[in-house]
């Protein structure tokens, strides 16, 4: 094998594990985005709203209607996505905006189904980027983790 078909040999064998990198980067990118915009437009009302089924109105009225449970959910997309983007406290980001996607896809699936397959990418993209980093997970899943000690 001479050494030009080396270089082609080993560009070849790096190609999934930069797709890979390429692909999380792509996925906590996209999630990033789709948090920050729609959170900071809980604030701004920069985007039309959609045409919701009336017991969705209703769920929605009622989160509005106890005075924080609106700012707090679009203050906590908008934190996280500005982590995801800025690539920074990745894992703790994915951690707090799980219980919410939860939420927007049981919101979709019983409430306003039009909304589902785009709720469903987006717990797509999450659960990708929860086993990207999976590694940072393994310690919070022990069964019984022993305290730290000297601290």
């Amino acid at each position: 094998m001479n050494t030009a078909t080396m270089g082609r040999a080993s560009a070849h064998q790096r190609s999934p594990r930069s797709l890979a990198r390429y692909s999380t980067t792509g996925a906590r990118v996209i999630l990033g985005l789709v948090f920050f915009v729609f959170g900071l437009n809980g604030f701004l009302q920069f985007l039309p709203a959609p045409q919701e089924p009336q017991r969705a109105l209703a769920f929605l009225g009622a989160l509005v209607g106890t005075g924080y449970m609106i700012p707090l959910l679009k203050g906590t997309e908008t934190l996280v996505g500005a982590l995801l983007l800025s690539n920074r406290f990745v894992p703790l980001a994915l951690t707090l905006i799980a219980p919410v996607i939860v939420n927007i896809v049981a919101f979709h699936a019983a409430l306003a189904p039009s909304g589902l397959p785009v709720a469903i990418v987006v717990l797509g993209l999450e659960l990708g980027l929860a086993w990207a980093y999976r590694g940072t997970f393994r310690p919070m899943l022990a069964m019984r983790p022993a305290p730290t000690e000297g601290t």
